[in-house]
């Protein structure tokens, strides 16, 4: 048993235990959920809701099939809570700590796993990198909890204002979207009423930014006084988030200036805010403040764009990633301009970083188009609805235009399936179902016609 057990680790590779290490926590999460006393009703809920909720939660998405502040208990929504943190982090960011406070040694296998969980390049520094997310995570949380707290007492009660202000910081901090507006404002409201407050507004907002940039640039841009430094990659980040924000805000503000159903009559403050954070939020983050269902479709077209790319590496979000949408805009660049490498910021981008950033996004969209197919053929809604839906899911953003509760049980499969494909990679996923390493060999070059 012994040998058995120990050829069955050495046969499990990091992208492998990465994928079965959320498996393994979202069904811990699903079966929590569906206990009598997590529901308000008293009642189980389904179990392939709970599953549902449980990977929306651990793929820190936001998608629900029932309100989370009227549906579940204070104790379901401390398990929805902590499934979000660890979600948000990584299982392995948790299995770490608790190994260094129980003063275990950090080895190779570990240290290969971390790597694999923030996506790092190297295995030098992974354990100080845990240190600085943990340390940085409980900061942000921290002071977004008080910010909120803070504002929240001027409208609840100060136990009810504690546990709003820090379940949607950590909410929002993780870029998962769960709200428990709905038991104050009804079912799926979101921070809807609060779309014209500033402070609400560019708490949550600011939050889902810091959590999306990525671990990583965060501590690089705190050395930055030190260093004097900035690497290619948090250039890239950086550049690419302000164009994405700029961008939407501008377009979503032309398509719904006129609208009457969201911001046609809003004042000039509330356009900005309204236009801004739902720039803002397809990043993979789920909240909204306007009324997603009262959109027009062109600002559903660019949230759909916008949460298709996302957050970046290491970060708490999904979809394909900043860096792999500066890759290719690169990569197109360098092919219009005649050059044989894409280049940013006088920096050479290595081929199988554009075979890569190739690869993630064929896959994704393959995904995609699959389960729109296939959700098109049992649900009644329209084709844009579907396709914003499933890139929402894919993203682990959380935004609806308000099909999610009565889809269908097909379909709760399918979104649930690709929730968790978002989180943890589609391509990590097809390498861990990978049998064995394809042969390298290397073929005679031929030239063929494109374009």
């Amino acid at each position: 048993m012994h040998r058995f057990s120990k050829f069955f680790r050495l046969k499990l590779a990091p992208p492998q235990v990465v994928s079965l290490g959320f498996a393994g926590v979202i069904l811990l999460g699903a079966i929590l959920l569906a206990l009598p006393i997590a529901s308000k009703s008293g009642h189980s809920l389904r179990f392939l809701d709970a599953l549902f909720t449980s990977t929306s939660a651990v793929c820190v998405t936001g998608l629900v099939v029932v309100d989370t502040g009227t549906h579940f208990t204070q104790f379901g929504q401390f398990v929805i809570i902590s499934l979000i943190q660890v979600g948000g982090l990584g299982f392995m960011t948790f299995s770490t700590l608790l190994a260094i406070l129980l003063g275990k040694k950090i080895g190779l296998k570990e240290r290969l796993l971390i790597q694999e969980s923030f996506n790092q390049l190297t295995l030098s520094g992974l354990v100080k990198l845990i240190r600085n997310v943990i340390i940085t995570t409980l900061i942000f949380e921290g002071i977004g909890g008080i910010i909120l707290t803070i504002r929240f007492m001027a409208d609840f009660p100060l136990q009810r204002a504690l546990a709003f202000g820090f379940f949607h910081s950590v909410s929002a901090f993780c870029n998962a979207g769960f709200d428990l507006f709905g038991q104050v404002f009804g079912p799926f409201t979101s921070i809807t009423h609060y779309v014209s407050d500033w402070t609400v507004v560019l708490t949550i907002g600011g939050l889902i930014v810091l959590g999306g940039l990525g671990f990583p640039v965060i501590v690089e841009l705190s050395k930055y006084r030190q260093t004097k430094h900035l690497s290619l990659h948090t250039k890239l980040v950086l550049s690419i988030t302000a164009i994405l924000i700029v961008a939407g805000t501008i377009l979503i503000l032309i398509f719904e200036f006129t609208n009457p159903r969201t911001l046609a009559n809003a004042e000039p403050q509330t356009k900005f805010l309204g236009a801004l954070f739902q720039s803002i939020t397809p990043r993979t983050a789920g909240y909204n403040s306007l009324d997603i269902s009262k959109m027009r479709i062109g600002s559903w077209f660019i949230m759909i764009i916008l949460m298709f790319i996302g957050a970046s590496p290491s970060s708490t979000g999904g979809g394909v990633k900043t860096t792999t949408f500066g890759v290719l805009m690169a990569t197109v660049a360098a092919a219009i301009h005649g050059k044989e490498d894409p280049e940013f910021f006088e920096r050479r981008i290595a081929k199988d970083l554009v075979y890569k950033a190739i690869t993630i996004v064929t896959v994704a969209l393959a995904l995609i188009a699959f389960v729109v197919l296939v959700m098109s053929l049992v649900e009644p809604y329209n084709f844009i609805q579907l396709l914003f839906e499933t890139v929402s899911a894919f993203g682990t953003v959380g935004l609806t235009t308000g099909i999610t509760p009565s889809l269908t049980d097909l379909s709760r499969i399918l979104i649930t399936i690709t929730m968790f494909l978002g989180r943890v990679g589609p391509v990590t996923v097809m390498v861990a179902l990978s049998a064995h390493n394809a042969h390298q060999a290397k073929y005679i070059e031929e030239r063929l016609m494109i374009g």
